[in-house]
């Protein structure tokens, strides 16, 4: 296993796990797939520093998930805090690659003077991110109550929080 930043090359990849996710579960509220186009512009967000980073890790089967770190909200104040999310191809979870690929993501944003919150929205239920984001030391800090709705009904999402 080897954990490493996003390179362009990995982008077809990326987009078929994201997208496994979009037709499948209520993981993402996304409800239609996403294009490589819309996708590109999605990774041209991300950079080698600075709060918004993008990291693969990549087994002798390929790439088989990745973690990002976002903007949290548009407006000036909030630059000092991200969003976090991590995603898996269907075969690669269960394998133990979440811890490590989060923490290199947390570790990562640990050492960028300007990030001091990380923030991760998990949609309910999915007891596997809901213990990820406890056991990397996020704490739960908000449920929104039938904040999406997909597959013709209603899903909560929990808010979690860590402080780097």
């Amino acid at each position: 296993m080897e954990i490493r930043e996003a390179i362009s090359d990995d982008l077809p990849r990326l987009l078929e796990i994201y997208n496994h996710y979009v037709e499948h579960t209520h993981i993402t509220f996304d409800t239609v797939p996403v294009d490589m186009e819309s996708r590109r512009i999605w990774f041209e967000a991300f950079s080698h520093e600075g709060p918004h980073r993008l990291f693969v890790v990549e087994t002798s089967d390929g790439v088989g998930g990745y973690a990002s770190s976002r903007e949290f909200h548009s407006r000036p104040a909030y630059a000092r805090s991200v969003e976090a999310s991590v995603y898996f191809a269907p075969e690669a979870t269960g394998r133990g690659l979440g811890l490590p690929l989060y923490a290199r993501l947390l570790e990562a944003l640990e050492e960028e003077p300007g990030v001091h919150r990380v923030y991760g929205g998990v949609a309910l239920p999915n007891e596997a991110s809901f213990a990820l984001h406890q056991r990397l030391g996020f704490k739960r800090v908000a449920t929104f109550s039938e904040v999406g709705f997909k597959f013709g009904r209603y899903w909560d999402v929990a808010w979690f929080e860590r402080a780097v």
